[in-house]
C-alpha cells in the first residue's frame, strides 16, 4: 500500500473543515426565515447557474423564479440580491445604517486594503465620507469654478472633434481625456492635452482594470482568492495595473507635500495634507499617507469612467434616434443659441434634461451596483439577513422597473416629460445609486453630463459613417460600456 502524499492529506482536512464549517452555519440558522435562493453545491456554491460575464441576467432570471429578495451562493460567499426600485429603496434608504457597509472584494483589498472611501467601513469609512464630500464641494462641485472648468474643456473637445472635418473617427480616447482632465484639474491642479503620455497611460490603467474586472476569471479571484493566487489569471494584471496607479498617486503626494502652502490650498490632495497637519484625533486617525492615495486613486477612476462612458452612449444614441438629436438641437438653439451653455440653463430646457437623464437610465452602465453588506443581523420584509452578508442591490431591476417606467428597455425620453413637456423627476431613476452609499461625486457628474452634452450638440450633428449601423450592444466588462466604433461629428456652423 502507497503512503499518501502530505499534501494530499492537509487539502482533504483543509476541505472537510470547510464543509464542517459551512454545514454548522446552516445548521444554526435553520428555521430562520433567510430569503429563498437555488441550492448551492458544495464548494461552488451556484456558480454552475451563473452567466460569469453578465451576472445581472443571470440574478434578474432567477428573481422570477425566488422572487425580488433571493439568496444565492458564490463559491464560500452568500449573497442576498435585491431586485426592483421598492425593495431596493427598502433596504438602502429606509434601513440604511443596516445596510451600510461594503463586503471585502479581494481584487480591490489586495492594493488598497480597506483604505480610502470606496470600501472601507465602520468610523473609518463614515470620517473619509464626510471628509470626501467636503473636499469635491470646496474644490469645485457644484460651483461655477468648475463649470467653467467644464465649459473650457467641452470648447477644447469641440475643437478637437472639428479637426476630423465630419469624417469617421473613434472619439473613445479623446472624450475620456476631456473627461478625465475635469477630476484630474480638481485633484492635480493639471489639464493635460490629449496625446499627453502621462495622460494616455493613466488612462488605460484605469480602461484596462474595468475591461478585465469583467472577465470571469477576476469573478472567480473574488470568489477563491487564495487558491486563485496560485493560478495565472487577469487577476495579477488588474493588481498590477492598481499598484501603478497607486504609485503615481503616491508620487503626487510626495511632490505636493515639499511645497504644501497651508494657507493656499491649491486642489484636493494639498486639502489632503493640509488635513493631515490639522492635530485633531480624527485628522491623526484617518489621514495616513495610505489612506490618503487609495482616496486619490478611488476618485480618479470614478471621476472619469463613469461620466466618459455615459457620453460614449449620449453620442450613439443620438445617431440611433436622430429625431431625438433634432429636437435637442432646435432646443438648444432656441434657448442658447451659439452661447456658452450655464448650468442655469437647465431650467429652460426640459426636453434635453430628460435625454440626459434617459441616456443614463437607458444606459445602465453599472448593472449589478457596487455590492453593499449588512452591518448587523437585519430582517427584510420578512426575511432573516444575518450580519455580514453581501448585498447585491441590483440597479438594472431598479432603472428597468415596469412599475415605475412605462418602456423599461426602450429609449424613451418621455419617462421623464410630464404631459405639457414640463421635466418630471422619477423616483426610481436612481444611478447613482441610493442611501449611505450613494456616489459622493453625483453633483459632479450631473454638471458633467449636461455641459459636455450640451456643448456637442451645439457644435455638432452626429452621424454613422457611410454604410455602417450603431451597434448598442455592450461590451464584455464591468460596466455596460458601448463597443468601440467609429462616429461622424457634422459641424453645424
Amino acid at each position: 500500500m502507497s503512503p499518501v502524499d502530505p499534501g494530499t492529506i492537509l487539502v482533504s482536512i483543509a476541505v472537510i473543515l470547510f464543509l464542517t464549517i459551512v454545514y454548522n452555519k446552516q445548521k444554526q440558522q435553520k428555521g430562520k426565515n433567510l430569503p429563498p435562493g437555488p441550492r448551492p453545491l458544495p464548494i461552488i456554491g451556484s456558480i454552475h447557474l451563473m452567466d460569469m460575464r453578465k451576472p445581472h441576467e443571470t440574478f434578474i432570471k432567477l428573481s422570477k423564479k425566488y422572487g425580488p429578495i433571493f439568496t444565492i451562493h458564490l463559491g464560500a460567499m452568500k449573497m442576498v440580491v435585491l431586485c426592483g426600485y421598492d425593495v431596493v429603496k427598502e433596504a438602502l434608504v429606509n434601513q440604511a445604517d443596516e445596510f451600510a457597509n461594503r463586503p471585502k472584494i479581494a481584487s480591490h483589498y489586495k492594493v488598497h486594503k480597506d483604505n480610502g472611501v470606496a470600501f472601507s467601513n465602520g468610523e473609518k469609512w463614515k470620517a473619509m465620507r464626510r471628509f470626501t464630500m467636503s473636499i469635491l464641494k470646496d474644490y469645485g462641485m457644484g460651483k461655477k469654478a468648475i463649470e467653467e472648468k467644464i465649459t473650457e474643456e467641452a470648447a477644447f473637445l469641440a475643437k478637437t472633434f472639428s479637426s476630423y472635418l465630419g469624417k469617421p473617427f473613434n472619439n473613445q480616447t479623446i472624450l475620456n481625456a476631456a473627461v478625465t482632465n475635469i477630476i484630474a484639474s480638481m485633484l492635480l491642479n493639471i489639464r493635460f492635452k490629449y496625446d499627453n503620455p502621462t495622460l494616455l497611460k493613466l488612462m488605460k490603467l484605469v480602461n484596462e482594470n474595468v475591461r478585465l474586472l469583467g472577465e470571469p476569471t477576476a469573478q472567480l479571484y473574488n470568489m477563491f482568492p487564495t487558491l486563485m493566487d496560485l493560478l495565472p489569471g487577469v487577476h495579477k494584471k488588474i493588481s498590477a495595473n492598481s499598484q501603478e496607479l497607486y504609485r503615481f498617486m503616491q508620487e503626487m503626494l510626495t511632490k505636493q507635500r515639499q511645497d504644501l502652502d497651508v494657507s493656499d490650498q491649491r486642489n484636493i490632495i494639498d486639502a489632503c495634507l493640509a488635513k493631515q497637519q490639522e492635530g485633531k484625533a480624527e485628522s491623526m486617525l484617518y489621514c495616513s499617507d495610505d489612506n490618503i492615495t487609495a482616496l486619490m486613486c478611488q476618485l480618479f477612476a470614478a471621476g472619469m469612467e463613469t461620466t466618459f462612458t455615459t457620453l460614449r452612449w449620449a453620442i450613439l444614441l443620438m445617431i440611433k434616434y436622430p429625431e431625438i438629436q433634432k429636437k435637442v438641437q432646435i432646443e438648444i438653439d432656441g434657448v442658447i443659441g451659439s452661447a456658452r451653455p450655464r448650468l442655469e440653463n437647465k431650467k429652460q430646457m426640459p426636453y434635453t434634461e430628460a435625454v440626459v437623464c434617459e441616456v443614463q437610465r437607458f444606459a445602465d452602465i453599472a448593472p449589478s451596483n457596487l455590492p453593499h453588506s449588512t452591518t448587523q443581523d437585519v430582517t427584510l420584509r420578512g426575511y432573516f439577513i444575518p450580519k455580514g452578508t453581501t448585498i447585491i442591490p441590483l440597479l438594472t431591476s431598479v432603472l428597468r422597473d415596469e412599475a415605475y417606467f412605462a418602456k423599461p428597455y426602450e429609449f424613451y425620453p418621455e419617462h421623464f416629460l410630464d404631459a405639457d413637456g414640463n421635466f418630471k423627476n422619477n423616483e426610481a431613476f436612481i444611478p447613482f445609486s441610493a442611501g449611505r452609499r450613494s456616489c459622493a461625486g453625483e453633483t459632479l457628474a450631473k454638471m458633467e453630463l449636461f455641459l459636455f452634452f450640451i456643448g456637442l450638440l451645439q457644435n455638432f450633428t452626429f452621424q454613422a459613417p457611410p454604410g455602417a449601423v450603431v451597434d448598442l450592444t455592450p461590451s464584455p466588462s464591468s460596466m455596460n460600456a458601448p463597443l468601440p466604433q467609429e462616429i461622424c461629428a457634422i459641424p453645424r456652423k
